[in-house]
């Protein structure tokens, strides 16, 4: 936890604010305070240099240059040539401004890479991203920079983005407050097309730096739909940087492809997982031949965890979408119903994907039987909200499949008086599923908890007409179960035996659950 600003030092920064502000003021007004722009870019150095907050000299500075972009005062014409009747102090002083600016948009730059505090790092990029908006609607130079957006300044800002010495997810949600505008996005991706390389691998933090900021300017629908721009297109801006979807498809598909030079048997985990939120979220639907990704996600489907989670996801993409045929790919949907899957916070997923690759009325009966058999069998170990889940599929997929009714005779008789069911059989046909009993079901009708006792009652009772909707539940958590049993009336009335951590000194911590229900005496 963060330490608690005193008095003495809030106001030391409230009296820093109000200085920068009234030197900025003067200078904006004569000519003659220039001394105070030094002062203020001064500041801002010694304040990086210290890890002192920045965040008041940023903003000051931000709004100084603001200003001087739209008086033009730094504006130089055509072949550089002076404005009319413009004397010689004008135009060192002119020099001297853009020589400030300059000295300042390093400093920030700076600022966004080595910063430690995120909050001032942020800032840093905020401010920069604000002057870049200012420059593009009031340029400095229109022959160093012919576009009308100013792309120099934002692979500058990208350059420093993709650090090699920390991660930048505390900077992606100031960044993504820019990735709305159309202009942004279509540049960012120009930029980053002759950005990524091979190399990047060769430091993890550079690698992951680069995903999660394509990650973070997805080209989707809704931006292009809505075409905002940051910086408006004036009536003499280049027909060049009007949007064009098939040339920034083409970047896309350029950075995808050497991302893909990436691959490699020593390839962290971490980078793989990344390459294939990347590729779901923000690449497949621009990719010309998505057909070339079928050995990519194959593989990563071998791989287990998330990562083989994330390919299911491609694979069924590329299955109904592109008509693409995946060899045992229900093996490899039964493999991933693990323990551990219950762990990982794409558990969500993989009941969601299951679930639709499971919708078909017309697969084999023991193949789904298999299905069935093992959610039966996790549920008897998974955490309550999740065998809650599992139940729920289960008593979908008896509905789509008739013939698994002979399941249900032989759970509700009991016929079964052993279980063929092999559970670490990697063929699900092959597991003997349809014919045992779902005996674990009948198991769960005495759970402590009274939420799964009742879930697992639809065994012994007919089965609804429709099924249900899995959707209301995936996302519910242990301590939702927690707070809807404690606060029942039944559970109140009964009294509970606890076991907790000892306390290993004289407080308990705050807000704790055992707090808020229960009295310690």
């Amino acid at each position: 936890m963060a330490p608690t600003e005193t008095p003495a030092a809030s106001t030391l920064k409230s009296k820093i604010s109000k200085e920068l502000r009234a030197k900025a003021n003067d200078f904006l007004n004569s000519k003659v305070k220039s001394k105070n722009l030094e002062e203020i870019i001064h500041y801002l150095d010694n304040a990086i240099k210290k890890k002192d907050a920045l965040t008041p000299a940023l903003l000051t500075l931000e709004v100084v240059f603001t200003q001087l972009l739209k008086r033009k005062e730094m504006f130089v014409g055509g072949g550089n040539a002076k404005q009319p009747l413009e004397s010689e102090a004008e135009t060192k002083y002119r020099d001297w401004l853009r020589e400030r600016y300059e000295e300042t948009w390093n400093l920030m730059l700076s600022a966004i890479e080595n910063c430690e505090k995120s909050q001032d790092s942020s800032q840093a990029l905020i401010s920069c991203m604000k002057l870049l908006a200012a420059e593009g609607k009031y340029p400095i130079n229109v022959d160093e920079e012919p576009l009308h957006f100013p792309r120099k300044r934002l692979r500058s800002i990208i350059e420093k983005v993709l650090t090699e010495k920390r991660s930048i997810q505390p900077l992606l949600s100031s960044f993504k407050e820019f990735s709305e505008y159309l202009d942004i996005v279509q540049n960012s991706w120009f930029i980053l097309s002759s950005m990524v390389k091979k190399s990047m691998t060769q430091n993890e933090n550079v690698a992951l730096n680069c995903l999660h900021l394509l990650n973070a300017i997805p080209l989707n629908k809704a931006v292009q739909d809505n075409a905002k721009l940051f910086v408006p297109l004036t009536e003499d801006a280049p027909e060049t940087e009007k949007f064009e979807y098939s040339t920034t498809r083409k970047h896309i598909n350029r950075i995808w492809n050497n991302i893909m030079t990436w691959l490699e048997p020593n390839l962290g985990e971490a980078i793989h997982r990344q390459m294939l939120i990347v590729l779901l979220e923000c690449v497949l639907s621009h990719l010309e031949k998505p057909v070339l990704l079928t050995d990519f996600l194959m593989d990563s489907l071998d791989c287990g965890g998330p990562v083989s989670l994330l390919a299911l996801q491609g694979v069924f993409t590329l299955i109904q979408k592109h008509n693409i045929t995946y060899p045992n790919v229900y093996e490899k949907l039964y493999s991933m119903f693990e323990p551990d899957i219950f762990h990982t916070k794409y558990k969500a997923r993989l009941f969601y994907l299951a679930d639709i690759f499971l919708s078909s009325t017309h697969l084999p009966e023991n193949l789904v039987a298999a299905f069935v058999k093992r959610l039966a069998r996790l549920s008897l170990i998974a955490p309550p909200q999740d065998t809650v889940i599992m139940l729920q599929f289960i008593g979908n997929l008896l509905l789509r499949h008739l013939g698994l009714k002979r399941l249900i005779c032989a759970t509700q008789a009991l016929e079964v008086s052993t279980d063929p069911y092999q559970m670490h059989e990697r063929d699900p046909v092959k597991s003997n599923a349809i014919d045992s009993s779902l005996w674990e079901i009948v198991a769960l009708q005495k759970h402590a908890i009274p939420s799964v006792a009742t879930a697992a009652r639809f065994i012994a009772q007919p089965l609804p007409k429709l099924e249900w909707d899995l959707s209301e539940i995936l996302e519910v958590k242990e301590e939702d179960i927690f707070e809807q049993e404690i606060t029942t009336k039944k559970s109140k009335q009964q009294q509970y035996a606890l076991a907790f951590e000892k306390p290993e000194t004289l407080f308990l911590p705050k807000n704790d659950q055992l707090q808020r229900h229960w009295s310690l005496i």
